[in-house]
């Protein structure tokens, strides 16, 4: 596509309102002189549902967005209301961009780019003979098909709805993965945990507005090595805990960055400025820890490029 001079575009997404992907985008967007607008549109309550979501994507065609990233709960809500899919959401069953061309709407997706990117950067070293994956929603499709792209031998997924992570499972058998895939309920986490490699959250647990952690210190050992992929607050619960008991971590930094530079990319037809978008974000989540004064969020000098000797965000 060739590039655009002025750009319009929202977020969607519940609890979205402290996103720092508007403010990353908007802040390359300067860097190429572009007319950049982001906009935020929070879902609260049962404004998520297919019919509320097609009257959004039905306005933004007609009011002349560019497009739009798509976010939890609606990654898989959204897939049936466009008019195209990219080839990778066809193979992943989730989207989190939705393009607005000459009237019509594509689907695509970064996440999957955004942390195998994210991956290979933070844990370059990491085994992945046997990996527990925590949640089997849209972000956590994508991370799947991205360990798998990556070399995981097996991978196993835990997720109270086993439907949801069959569904997971029977995606990556579509996309000819060479992954063994298994399906858990959240009451074998212990026992998968036992022998595993790693563990990635990809579940929104440990979000600011879903404080806690989905695994338990006592089954975070050193062997471990442990990944989220929440980035609000930076250091979550569950890396937290996993440093203290010296596992390797990654945090959701460097996928929130490389799928946000993705996204842009997509929608403007301009090569993004990753290195200066790690250092905006890293700006952006220090001023938000200096402002918080909690010692429990730190944010050493560029660790969203995952360089720390703890290999995290």
């Amino acid at each position: 596509m060739s590039a655009r001079e002025s750009v319009l575009v929202a977020l969607l997404g519940q609890g979205v309102g402290p996103s720092l992907t508007p403010a990353m985008h908007e802040r390359e967007a300067d860097r190429h002189g572009l007319r950049y607008v982001y906009k935020v549109v929070d879902l609260d309550g049962d404004r998520v549902g297919a019919d509320h979501l097609r009257r959004l994507l039905d306005a933004a065609v007609e009011l002349g967005f560019d497009g739009l990233n798509v976010t939890h709960p609606i990654k898989h809500t959204m897939m049936p209301l466009v008019d195209q899919l990219g080839t990778e959401v066809e193979r992943i069953g989730a989207l989190n961009t939705v393009l607005v061309r000459d009237g019509r709407t594509v689907a695509r997706n970064t996440d999957v780019t955004g942390f195998s990117r994210a991956f290979r950067d933070g844990l370059p070293d990491a085994d992945l003979t046997d990996v527990v994956l925590l949640g089997a929603g849209g972000a956590g499709t994508a991370v799947a098909h991205a360990l798998s792209a990556l070399g995981a031998t097996r991978l196993r997924v835990v997720d109270p709805d086993r439907g949801r992570a069959q569904d997971l499972a029977i995606s990556l058998a579509a996309a000819d993965s060479e992954t063994t895939v298994e399906t858990f309920g959240p009451t074998a986490l212990g026992r998968v945990l036992a022998d595993a490699s790693g563990v990635v959250n990809a579940t929104p647990l440990g979000m600011a507005h879903h404080p806690g952690t989905p695994v338990p210190g006592e089954l975070l050992t050193p062997q471990l090595w442990v990944a989220d992929i929440v980035y609000r607050p930076l250091t979550t619960e569950l890396l937290r805990t996993a440093r203290a008991r010296g596992c390797p971590t990654l945090s959701g930094a460097g996928m929130a960055v490389h799928q946000a530079a993705d996204t842009f990319e997509l929608l403007t037809g301009r090569t993004a400025h990753r290195e200066e978008m790690f250092r905006d974000f890293d700006a952006m989540v220090s001023a938000e820890t200096a402002a918080s004064h909690d010692p429990a969020v730190d944010h050493p000098t560029h660790r969203s490029r995952d360089t720390s000797g703890e290999r995290t965000q």
